[in-house]
């Protein structure tokens, strides 16, 4: 692993350990503010919304003028957001700052781009799950240290601690390297992006897992607190565990072809929603929170997928198009996980394993169709 991935893995370790601290706690704290189910789902989604207008703007110029540049923007646009979260004592204020984080979210596509040509001789979903591994081992420690301070000094004392972290974040970042940027030509423009069935196809999939993946987790916080009684200190050490299990996914699922190891991702977030649903108990949480760890390393390894369809030049491009396309499922899921919680909480559940088999069983079809393997290694040649 070469000096850049190893400060862009560094960076992202102490990042993970800073937003681990609050992420999972934002739920909580605009329930504590006023806001019912229904406005915490729609808050969640115009998060989404912000993460996903970003995505294809940033790729374009990324493509254009340079991951870097790119990178270092999100991560100091992120310490102003947490920043401004921290010192927020009325719900607009902290929404605001919660959608500016949610902003920053544009970073994903440039720093894939960036992490897909510093590899060297690693495939690109080893890559990206074990950069996603650096993340979530930062996070394993996060929800708990945010626990216990949200339950003895309160939630704004979380975002103060994880503001303190981040800028220990930004220090890292700065130290990585620019990348040339890729020459273009009409054979490799972005309208090329859309000729390509294969492509668009598979952003219509990434829609359907990413949405039937997320159904169950913006208000399990919430459901876990209210109906089964959970602390702070006990949903923190959940989360903590929920990042146990992306980093063991990401090391046990990348090893595998991205395909199955996709799939199999999905099916992992099926068990986490059953779970849920079935069972209580802290040690059913836990191991329910352990299988959620499969989405993240489900869209790691969609990514990588994508890597094989489209040419090197509209790298950004293309994995701008993935994440918008991941990200316009976060808009909408909140919303319905919110209309569904509050006619009944269990409701989330269900729903989401219904469409989580759906996902899976269309996911087999398309992706191991004989045309869809023949064009893949079509288009690999031509990169």
């Amino acid at each position: 692993m070469n000096r850049d991935l190893i400060f862009v893995a560094c960076s992202l370790l102490v990042w993970g350990l800073g937003e681990g601290t609050f992420f999972s706690f934002q739920p909580l704290y605009l329930q504590q503010l006023g806001a019912n189910p229904i406005y915490i789902g729609t808050v969640l989604g115009g998060y989404g919304l912000a993460a996903t207008l970003a995505h294809i703007p940033a790729g374009y110029l990324a493509d254009r003028f340079g991951r870097r540049p790119l990178m270092w923007a999100a991560w100091l646009l992120g310490l102003l957001a947490t920043v401004l979260m921290a010192a927020a004592n009325s719900l607009p204020v902290f929404v605001t700052g919660m959608v500016m984080y949610g902003s920053t979210m544009f970073v994903v596509s440039p720093m894939n781009s960036y992490l897909t040509a510093a590899r060297g001789s690693l495939s690109v979903g080893r890559t990206l799950t074990l950069i996603s591994a650096a993340y979530n081992t930062g996070a394993i420690i996060g929800p708990i240290i945010g626990g216990w301070v949200g339950e003895n000094y309160g939630y704004q004392s979380i975002f103060q601690l994880a503001a303190a972290i981040f800028v220990v974040s930004n220090i890292f970042i700065f130290f990585i390297r620019p990348q040339p940027v890729e020459a273009r030509t009409d054979l490799n423009s972005g309208d090329r992006l859309f000729a390509n069935p294969i492509y668009i196809r598979f952003l219509a999939l990434i829609f359907l897992a990413t949405f039937a993946m997320y159904l169950p987790q913006p208000l399990a916080p919430n459901f876990l607190q209210n109906q089964r009684q959970l602390n702070l200190v006990q949903i923190g050490q959940l989360y903590s565990i929920n990042a146990m299990g992306v980093v063991l996914a990401n090391l046990v699922l990348g090893h595998l072809e991205h395909r199955l190891g996709f799939l199999l991702a999905q099916a992992a977030v099926g068990l986490f929603a059953l779970i849920l649903w079935k069972k209580t108990g802290m040690m059913w949480y836990s191991l329910a929170y352990l299988f959620a760890g499969g989405y993240r390393t489900a869209r790691s390894l969609a990514t990588a997928h994508v890597q094989t369809l489209i040419h090197i030049a509209n790298m950004g491009l293309g994995y701008g198009f993935t994440e918008m396309i991941s990200s316009s499922a976060t808009i909408l899921v909140p919303v319905l996980a919110g209309f569904l919680y509050a006619r009944n909480p269990e409701w989330i559940f269900p729903v989401s394993l219904i469409l989580i088999t759906i996902s899976i069983a269309i996911g087999v079809a398309f992706l191991y169709s004989r045309s869809t393997t023949q064009k893949d290694i079509i288009q690999v040649s031509r990169n």
